[in-house]
């Protein structure tokens, strides 16, 4: 396979690679050229199918399982990353949890667990990556976070607090670290269609999901991984030299309108500014 690619000769480590969005930006990394190390908590099945097209692309590959309840495991699997890699150019911070529970039912430990997952762990990840980076003359981190972290949603106290925590500390990373020639950004998936949704979600239905999407996003669908590892490429690749610290929601237009409206689709009926305005 040809080495062209935005991402041609790099080195990323795509954390919770598994599943879903981070599975396919593992992909995509391997397509647009970067050598892969894959990381899963549970899904070693997906994991390792990844792992094996990514080789099947000339690529090398690897999949490393760690617990991210525990940050000294995502500690050390950063470094057996970069013992595998040489090095790590791309960070993706994908691997998260959710969970919806009414706030007064939450207890310590789940609270704990998410915050673990979501952001301790992450976090010390970083922290082992960048001493390297720092010693190569730097490198990208992209961060996953949600819209969750930008609107609100019941039931989801914990989960947003996290995703609304990695928002702020990407913004204050990538101020402090752009100087230093890592930068550091963010992507804010909406509603993006995982095969975990007809695990969670009973009584699934991919054709009526279909349908409410047509109706309630305003670009008529859900997204897919592919649209979010595209942007995760873009932000690790040399186009997106000038965005640090920022969050790029990735949604369909969906924490863009408006709760109260009901029907973007027709033309409103009401006349605001009549008398004020010509021509209402």
């Amino acid at each position: 396979m040809s080495d062209q690619g935005k991402l041609a000769g790099k080195k990323a480590l795509v954390t919770g690679s598994g599943t879903g969005i981070g599975r396919e930006i593992a992909l995509e990394f391997g397509r647009q050229g970067a050598d892969v190390v894959l990381h899963y908590g549970h899904s070693a099945t997906g994991a390792h199918s990844a792992v094996q097209e990514i080789q099947g692309m000339g690529r090398r590959s690897i999949a490393l399982k760690a617990n991210f309840e525990r940050a000294d495991e995502a500690v050390v699997l950063a470094r057996h990353a970069m013992e595998f890699l040489g090095s790590v150019d791309c960070l993706v911070n994908n691997s998260g949890i959710t969970m919806n529970k009414p706030f007064l039912k939450v207890t310590r430990e789940q609270y704990d667990t998410l915050l673990n997952v979501n952001l301790r762990s992450p976090f010390f990840i970083a922290q082992t990556i960048v001493e390297n980076m720092l010693t190569r003359g730097g490198g990208t981190i992209c961060n996953l976070t949600s819209i969750h972290g930008v609107s609100g949603a019941p039931e989801h106290s914990v989960y947003a607090a996290t995703k609304g925590a990695i928002i702020a500390y990407t913004r204050s990373l990538g101020v402090e670290l752009a100087h230093k020639g890592i930068r550091v950004n963010a992507i804010a998936p909406g509603w993006i269609h995982v095969e975990n949704h007809a695990k969670a979600i009973a009584g699934f239905d991919l054709g009526k999901a279909m349908e409410t999407a047509r109706d309630a996003v305003p670009a008529g669908r859900f997204g897919l991984p592919l649209d979010v590892a595209k942007l995760a490429v873009f932000l690790c690749s040399e186009d997106a030299d000038f965005i640090v610290g920022q969050t790029i929601v990735v949604d369909g237009g969906t924490a863009s309108l408006m709760s109260l409206m009901t029907d973007f689709r027709t033309e409103s009926s009401a006349r605001f500014g009549i008398g004020y305005v010509a021509g209402v």
